[in-house]
């Protein structure tokens, strides 16, 4: 829902500082503000967070902005100057949670570290997101979501064989870690309950992706079988592939349960394939998946995209095709669930993806879009006890 009132929130009282910038941190910490945390995002002075101007740019802001930073407050602080770190340190007295996507050994070069913060503030939870973790022997390497997606073998099954691997197009390796960060974190708050004690919480991109990578490490140990890119379908899961129509368009078919496999070919005129006993669970249907597809591409090719869709809905058969933007904004399903909302921002109202997940009791929420750059840097420094005039001091001498 898009208000202002975090009055009945699952988070409501829970203050988060950010530090860290582009994605996998800042990520995470939208997630926590959505549900009523409070967070206040640091910001180098004077250019922000770089992903201020990532990809499309409105009114000198990306609008990429106002989806990662939406209910965030802004404070401006040059980490590298003693007066701002110690800005941190009296925030950090305060603070349920620090999350930080720095190279490993950043903070603590700014005497920033978790037992640093710790001593101060024994409740602290942080959560640390970083290339190659906080150990081991890549971890000073610099490391972005591309590389772990590499590092965790999401790549190399993306695309065709004999093909160069590609990119899913968005930033999912980072966009993993950050919901393991958040997992991270919701269990150190649920251990805080009973122990009273903070922790560290350490989050590798290349991990998050490997978590994801279903049996492809007890097949290559069992079998020495290394898996290896298949297009559009999914092997040994079958049938489940993209199609063509007539029209140009394709649609995605999911027919590998047993009884949804013999809807579909009841429905495609091929009983023949639906009632052949090899074919009756999914171990032998892959084995002749070529055979399956065919039949299934054959049907489709001669029919456009929506009569297709009618078809296989009438017959319970999963079924869809590859949404575009036009495709999500118009969806009536999207509309229902409120997964389209709009925002006020500086540049005017801007629809925005709704929030997830959907509590039924103390549901998310969206304020605001993503705060001005040092937007919020008085009313927090006021917080700390620091005057106006010296809250000018700092701004004159390039702290804030």
């Amino acid at each position: 829902m898009t208000d202002n009132n975090t009055g009945n929130m699952a988070l409501q009282g829970l203050k988060v500082i950010e530090m860290g910038q582009l994605i996998a941190g800042p990520f995470a910490s939208k997630l926590l503000g959505e549900f009523g945390a409070d967070v206040i995002k640091i910001e180098p002075p004077g250019v922000g967070d770089p992903l201020r101007k990532w990809r499309k740019i409105k009114d000198g802001t990306s609008l990429w902005w106002h989806v990662q930073s939406r209910n965030k407050r802004s404070l401006t602080l040059n980490l590298k100057e003693p007066e701002a770190q110690d800005i941190v340190r009296q925030l950090v007295t305060e603070a349920d949670v620090l999350v930080e996507n720095f190279r490993p050994g950043t903070l603590e070069g700014w005497g920033l570290g978790y037992e640093a913060l710790k001593a101060l503030n024994p409740r602290l939870i942080m959560l640390r997101i970083s290339g190659y973790g906080q150990t081991g022997p890549y971890r000073d390497l610099p490391g972005f979501g591309v590389i772990g997606e590499a590092m965790g073998g999401l790549r190399h099954l993306s695309g065709y064989p004999g093909q160069a691997p590609v990119r899913v197009g968005i930033s999912i390796g980072d966009s993993l870690s950050s919901l393991y960060g958040v997992i991270g974190v919701l269990l150190a708050l649920q251990e805080r309950q009973r122990s009273g004690e903070g922790q560290e919480i350490d989050v590798a991109l290349y991990e998050s992706v490997f978590a994801m990578m279903e049996s492809l490490i007890p097949e290559y140990d069992a079998f020495g079988y290394i898996r290896e890119p298949a297009g559009s379908a999914l092997p040994g899961i079958t049938p489940s592939n993209s199609y063509p129509c007539n029209d140009g368009s394709y649609v995605l078919i999911a027919g590998n349960g047993d009884s949804i496999y013999k809807r579909l070919m009841s429905l495609i005129g091929r009983d023949d394939l639906g009632n052949d006993p090899r074919l009756a669970q999914n171990d032998g249907r892959s084995e002749h998946a070529e055979l399956i597809d065919g039949a299934i591409g054959e049907w489709t090719a001669q029919r456009g995209r929506d009569e297709v869709i009618e078809a296989l809905k009438g017959a319970r058969v999963p079924a869809g095709y590859p949404y575009t933007a036009a495709d999500i904004v118009q969806d009536p399903h999207y509309l229902a669930r409120r997964m389209i909302e709009q925002v006020q921002t500086s540049a005017g109202p801007l629809k925005v993806p709704g929030v997830l997940p959907k509590l039924s009791r103390t549901p998310g929420r969206i304020g605001t879009g993503g705060p001005q750059l040092g937007e919020h840097n008085t009313d927090i420094l006021a917080g700390l006890g620091l005057s106006e005039e010296q809250v000018a001091g700092l701004r004159e001498r390039g702290i804030i």
